[in-house]
């Protein structure tokens, strides 16, 4: 058998599907958080991290640990003096155990 050509959750990170389920959920509210970030691959996203980081970038892949990799990055942190620093970045792999939130979109324009 050839090799995997994706990292695959192993089957007991898979959530089970309710007898007669359909291959989609009806329900918005029936999906799984992994379909949420996958619907998201390649627009735009804004993450907020652990320690007051934001980044806002294009999302172009996860895993099941919810690493990610953004493209196309401006990074906002804090600079210790009630200020903030931007910098942009053309890639980043974000480390999924500092991610505290992700939201689908982008950051608001302010």
């Amino acid at each position: 058998p050839s090799p995997p050509t994706s990292l695959q959750p192993p089957p007991a990170m898979i959530a089970p599907r309710s007898a007669g389920a359909s291959s989609g959920p009806t329900n918005p509210s029936h999906v799984l958080p992994a379909e949420l970030i996958d619907k998201c691959v390649g627009s735009s996203v804004w993450v907020l991290m652990k320690g007051g980081r934001e980044l806002v970038g294009t999302l172009r892949g996860f895993d099941v640990f919810v690493n990610m990799v953004l493209d196309d990055v401006t990074e906002a942190a804090p600079d210790g003096s009630g200020g903030v620093v931007e910098t942009k970045l053309a890639h980043i792999l974000l480390n999924g155990n500092n991610v505290a939130a992700l939201i689908p979109g982008g950051k608001p324009q302010q």
